[in-house]
């Protein structure tokens, strides 16, 4: 999986994020990597940035 170079604020939330991101993927039936199309994954960012806001 490709990393960002964007600075996360609070120091050590990758495992969290990681989390939240599988949940939300098995919530809408994604199964996350480079084989599933872009708009797949895309639902789950969308929804991770919905949910943190």
């Amino acid at each position: 999986m490709a990393r960002s170079s964007n600075k996360l604020l609070v120091p050590g939330i990758e495992q969290a994020l990681d989390q939240i991101k599988y949940e939300i993927a098995q919530e809408f039936g994604v199964q996350l990597g480079a084989n599933t199309v872009s708009r797949a994954n895309g639902s789950v960012g969308g929804e991770i940035t919905k949910r943190l806001v």
